[in-house]
């Protein structure tokens, strides 16, 4: 969402640059293809040049600085989750285990951005300064 005029225009050129580029890359193999992939992808990097100029433009971010350490935490914990379930496909071949497994699994790394990502994230939130 653009925040003024200036950075309205550039997504508009980033998105119709995203558009030529997929559009050439869907047709790469034709001649017309090609060309659609360079423009496109020339619009790209210069919306993104631009978006880089015009971010000087805004102010301070509202939000005061978050734990790192409670967000690796809940990164990893999903991480953790997902390896369970992952690794436990192998430590069983009956269904149910596996099932048993994969769930138990799933509910782990639900706890990471479900419970520890959102209270790391309002530690600091803007409503509470």
């Amino acid at each position: 969402m653009a925040a003024n005029k200036q950075q309205g225009q550039w997504f508009f050129l980033f998105l119709a640059g995203l558009t030529i580029a997929c559009s050439g890359l869907a047709w790469i193999e034709g001649g017309l293809g090609k060309v659609a992939l360079i423009v496109g992808l020339l619009l790209l990097i210069a919306s993104f040049a631009r978006f880089m100029s015009i971010k000087k433009l805004e102010g301070p971010i509202a939000l005061g600085s978050q734990p790192a350490a409670m967000k690796l935490v809940g990164v990893v914990v999903t991480v953790v989750g997902w390896l369970i379930v992952l690794f436990g496909l192998h430590v069983t071949k009956g269904v149910g285990g596996r099932m048993v497994i994969a769930i138990v699994g799933l509910a782990i790394a639900l706890v990471g951005p479900l419970a520890i990502l959102p209270t790391a994230c309002n530690k600091n939130a803007i409503w509470k300064a």
